[in-house]
This record gives C-alpha cells, structure tokens and sequence, in this order.
C-alpha cells in the first residue's frame, strides 16, 4: 500500500506541474520553462476533471496501512486537490479576478530567477513571448464573459501589466547583453509581447469605470477559503472570538512596555504617545531603508546563533529591493529558491517595497513613520532570520517519502513560525543588555503582533461584509496604533487577498502550542533541539505537524 500511495502521489503531482507550468517553474522545475497555462473555456472543465479523478485515486487508498510521514503527505495531497477543485468549479476566480491569470510572476523567474542556464534561459523567454498573446487573450475573455470584476483587482492589474510590460525592455536587453547580445527573432518576438501586455493593461482601463464587483466572498465562500487556506476546522465566527480575546490580551501587554519605555507609570493614551516617540527617534529616510535591513539581517545571523535559537542554515540571504511586477499587495516578501530546483548556491532573496509613488507626500511620510529603524529590524526577524528565510532553508533540506511536502506548503506554518521568531528575537532582546534598544525592539513587536492579531479580525469581518473602509482605517490607526499608510495598504490587501492575512495569527497560536506541548514531551531537550525538530520535516500544516513530532492533541 506504501508504494502505492507513493507512485499515485508522485503522478498526481506531475500533472499538477504540467498544468500549471508557471508555478512549477516558481518551484525549480525548468521543463516547461516558457510554457503557459492553457486558459481557454475548455481547459479549466479538464482541469476540474483531473483534479477528481486524483482525489477518486486517493480515496482508494487506505490510508490506516500507511506510515505516519505517508499519511500526511496523502491528507496535504487531499486538501490540496480539494482546495483546486472548489476554486476552479466555485469560486471561479479566473472569471472575476485579472490578476489570477496575468503571467507577470513568470516573466520575472525567467529573467531573474531560478536554476536556468543562459540559453535555457533565453528560450524559455522566447517561448513565453510567443505565448504570451494568445494566454491574455483567453484572460479577457473569461473576464469578459464573467460575472464582473472589482475594481482594486483591475487598477492592480494594470499596474503589473504595465510592469511586466516594462520588463520586456531593460531587462531583456540586459539579459541578451549579458549572453551574446542579438538572438535571432526573439526581439521581433519581445515587441510583440511588450504590445500583447500592453494592450492588456489599456483593456483593463476600459473596463474600469463598470468594474463594480463587490471583493468580498461573502459568509459561506470565505468559510470555504478558510477551511482550505488553514487546512484546520477553525470557522470564521470562532477565528474572530479567539482573534478578539488575544487583542485585549495583546494591549495589555504592550501597556505595559511602553510604560516601561517611558519610565512612568501607566496611563491613557501612552502606548500611542510611546510609538510616536519611537517613530521619531528611530526615523529611517527612504534611501536607508534597504540598507538598514541589510544591517539588520548580518545582526540578527549572529545574534540568533549566539542565543542558540535554532540551526542558521549556511545558505545567503539578500536584501534587495521589491521588482514593479511584484508590488501593490504586502511590504515585503522572502523568495528563497525553489524547493524542486537542484542544489545552488542561489542566494534567497528578501525584497522591500518603498510606499507606491502614487501616493501623497503625507501617506509617502506616515509609511516611513511606520517602519522606522526598530520596525524593520523586526520586520528582518520575521522575513528572513530567523523567519521565512532560515524557516525555507530548514525546509528545503527535508527529504520526505514523496516530493508533496516540498511542493505543498502551508502558509500557517510558513507565517506563524515567522511571527514566533519575531518574540523570540524580541523577547531576548537586539542585545541583552535591557537597554533602550531591547526595550524599543519589544516595543516594536508588540506592535506588529496588535497588527497580526487585527489581520485576522479584518480578513473575517471584511469578507462576512459587516465592516467597510472607514471602519477598518480606525480600527487599525486606533487599537492598532498604525500610521494611515499602514492601514490604506492593508484596506487594499484585505479586498485583494482573503484567508491569507489570517495566517499569521492562527499559526502563530499553534506554532506556539505545538512548541509548549514538546518541550513538556521532551523536557531533557533544549530549545534549539526542538526549533530544530519542528522545522525538520518541510512546512507541513501545524495539525500535521504534531503527528510528525508525536504531540497530537489528546482525544
């Protein structure tokens, strides 16, 4: 039954990479390297039936025979085809949503990412230039036919259109320089793909005075996202009751530092008058930003293995600045090498996105009022070390019975670790010493856990349809304590993104009890032994996970 399990598994997943060539190529897989998804009206009816036919092949399977590592790549491989096979045949986002099928990502891997040669990498740009105006057309007309678009997804869809459209130029030119200059037809092939994306954005403006499509999923689809983003049984009602009790909780913790960073006593109003305090002696000018982060990130290598947090992987870790493509829905983001790519010694790459120039001078001010010098230390904590970074790194050295765990990861595991490692830096302090900076740094990251705690009130009460704009801007500027920059761009994410920004904090919390309940399993081990042990077995789910490590809640 093992081997069994193990081949179907193994098939399942390499028709799910060669229907999705973009994501495999996001994974390391090169050989479709180019190739685009077919988004034609039939093609979506073949993927749905695929997708059955692979959850038919793993029903068949028991799973009671299994080994424990087998049968949770079987119930992640379950899930997953599950969560597909709802969201292609109900909730239909290709439909609705321009940015769900806008291949931009694609185009950044080819030209700048992953394990490609340079003559693989200048026929993989070839072949998607010369797919790539037949796939937009097959976009428009699924959004065309659909049942209307929002308006956030089309003016963020331009915008990486006309991104993508630019990296068409410099970057190829870059890229053709750097391998031999002229390839023969490619550049007639490149101006074709610079108009296809184009004419793309310009049709996305067409339609953006009627794109009136509410963003939210409404009660009973975002039940749906949740159960399946999650892989948990946490429904939305019981997520917001938890989520506002740990708020209460969380305030009065920070009360308590921002007393302490003052040297008074407690009283009204001094969390906020702390912040401020902070924002303005830890000012960052926009030129330092992606400097500081640097120095950030050389500190916090040294420190976490000086604290004996965790194992630092010997893999480079670089800050660099968010590509156009990339940017309009978080800060910053951790983009390591893909887990199906071989072993390189391509760095993982921590990207930082300065405020939109769009934006008034005074929102441009409130973003650098938000992450100030403390800010994005702690933001370097939670995206590369010892967050997303060294947390990937840790998961690209898993070798499991089947390839599922390096394929499929969760976001819970990927986010909460982050937002443990965050009070793990924070709570032993940027030096130790109990000084200023450890206080601020607290400071800080009590901050940002108010903001993890809020994304997950947000995401619910968004997408259930009880709280509009003005409702989530004071929520964040006032139990939150965040600048307005903050909140606009977090009003924006919530419409774009739904169940993700409750990551944070669900997995937070079970990181947490999954780390609580081993250290009371394993009471001789020290803490870097189980961070070690809880990282070893790729990002599965955190329910998972404690099948993994022998700490399954008791029945």
């Amino acid at each position: 039954m093992t081997d069994r399990f193990r081949a179907t598994a193994e098939k399942i997943l390499d028709r799910l990479l060669a229907d999705h060539p973009e994501w495999a190529l996001h994974l390391g897989d090169t050989r479709r390297a180019g190739q685009l998804a077919d988004r034609s009206p039939g093609a979506w009816q073949d993927r749905a039936d695929v997708l059955a036919d692979g959850l038919r092949a793993l029903d068949d399977i028991d799973d009671t025979l299994l080994p424990v590592a087998d049968r949770v790549d079987l119930e992640m491989l379950r899930t997953r085809l599950g969560a597909d096979l709802w969201r292609t045949t109900e909730l239909r986002p290709h439909t609705w949503d321009p940015l769900h099928t806008l291949p931009g990502d694609a185009l950044y891997a080819i030209l700048h990412r992953g394990p490609l040669a340079p003559a693989e990498r200048l026929g993989a740009l070839t072949a998607y230039c010369s797919a790539l105006p037949d796939a937009l057309r097959q976009s428009r007309a699924l959004l065309a036919d659909g049942p209307g678009m929002p308006r956030v997804h089309v003016e963020t869809a331009i915008g990486r259109a006309r991104s993508a459209a630019a990296m068409l130029g410099a970057d190829v030119d870059r890229l053709l320089a750097a391998h031999g200059g002229h390839r023969s037809g490619l550049a007639d092939l490149r101006d074709t793909a610079h108009r296809a994306f184009t004419e793309h954005a310009a049709w996305l403006e067409s339609r953006l005075d009627g794109a009136t499509a509410d963003p939210r999923l409404g009660e009973r689809d975002y039940a749906a996202q949740l159960w399946y983003t999650l892989d948990s049984e946490l429904d939305p009602q019981t997520l917001l009751t938890r989520a506002e009790s740990d708020l209460i909780a969380t305030e009065e913790e920070i009360a308590e530092v921002a007393a302490a960073y003052e040297g008074r006593p407690r009283r009204a109003g001094q969390v906020r008058a702390a912040l401020d305090r902070l924002a303005a002696e830890a000012a960052c000018p926009p030129e330092e930003v992606r400097p500081l982060c640097a120095r950030a990130l050389d500190h916090l290598v040294a420190r976490t293995a000086d604290l004996g947090l965790v194992t630092v992987p010997d893999r480079e870790v670089r800050v660099v600045a968010m590509p156009e493509v990339r940017r309009g829905v978080a800060v910053a983001y951790c983009d390591p090498p893909g887990p199906l790519a071989p072993p390189s010694d391509e760095p993982t790459l921590v990207a930082v996105a300065p405020p939109p120039d769009d934006w008034p001078s005074g929102l441009r001010a409130s973003f650098h009022r938000e992450y100030h010098a403390f800010a994005l230390r702690n933001l370097m904590a939670h995206e590369a070390v010892p967050g997303h970074a060294l947390q990937l790194a840790h998961a690209a050295a898993h070798r499991g019975p089947t390839r599922v765990r390096s394929v499929l990861r969760s976001g819970s595991l990927i986010e909460g670790w982050a937002v443990y490692a965050e009070e793990a830096v924070a709570r032993a302090g940027w030096t130790g010493d109990g000084g200023a900076d450890d206080l601020a740094l607290r400071l800080a990251q009590l901050k940002m856990r108010l903001r993890t705690v809020l994304n997950a009130i947000v995401d619910v009460r968004f997408h259930v349809g009880d709280i509009d704009e003005a409702g989530v801007v004071a929520l964040l500027t006032g139990r939150g304590h965040q600048e307005e920059g903050e909140a606009a761009g977090k009003w924006r994410r919530v419409q774009l993104t739904s169940a993700q920004l409750a990551t944070y904090y669900v997995g937070y919390r079970e990181v947490s009890d999954i780390l609580r309940d081993l250290a009371a399993r394993r009471p001789h081990t020290d803490r870097r032994s189980r961070h070690d042990a809880l990282l070893a077995h790729g990002t599965p789910p955190p329910r998972h996970l404690r099948a993994l490590l022998g700490v399954e809640h008791d029945s």
